[in-house]
């Protein structure tokens, strides 16, 4: 099969409302990956909308999310995925073998200012660089 035939993985981002976390993680990863690998996020039970503390704390790294809006967790989008990311949404979300799970640990924003939020951003960047090379072929 040629390259450029080749699907390039998905991945989606699971918390609970789909209103920090798991938002800024697939900003993040669309922005790095430059398209190169397709992006989902839902939530167990998505808030309103998003939340205001990261949008701003992506904002300060030129990242935009202030049009998203949180969408609810759904089968079809685990199982169009390759890799799903789990953030504190525990048993809630579906399993389908083959697929890869993660569950990452990480703070939730809710309810906090920008200054607590951008510890949690930047370990989600962190973790975002790890999963890029993991998921894309080193170039030769």
């Amino acid at each position: 099969m040629s390259t450029e035939t080749t699907k390039k993985p998905s991945v989606l981002f699971v918390c609970v409302h789909n209103a920090g976390r798991s938002q800024m993680a697939a900003a993040f990863l669309t922005t790095l990956s430059q398209g190169g690998i397709e992006v989902r996020s839902a939530g167990s039970q998505p808030a309103d909308k998003i939340n205001p503390a990261a949008v701003e704390a992506m904002a300060e790294l030129g990242i935009d999310m202030s049009e998203e809006t949180p969408k609810v967790l759904t089968t079809e989008a685990v199982k169009e995925s390759d890799v799903v990311i789990t953030m504190g949404c525990g048993d809630e979300c579906p399993y389908f073998p083959g697929k890869r799970y993660e569950d990452w640990v990480l703070e939730d924003p809710a309810g906090k200012g920008v200054e607590s939020v951008r510890p949690i951003r930047d370990e989600i960047k962190g973790r975002i660089e790890e999963l890029i090379e993991s998921l894309t072929p080193a170039a030769k």
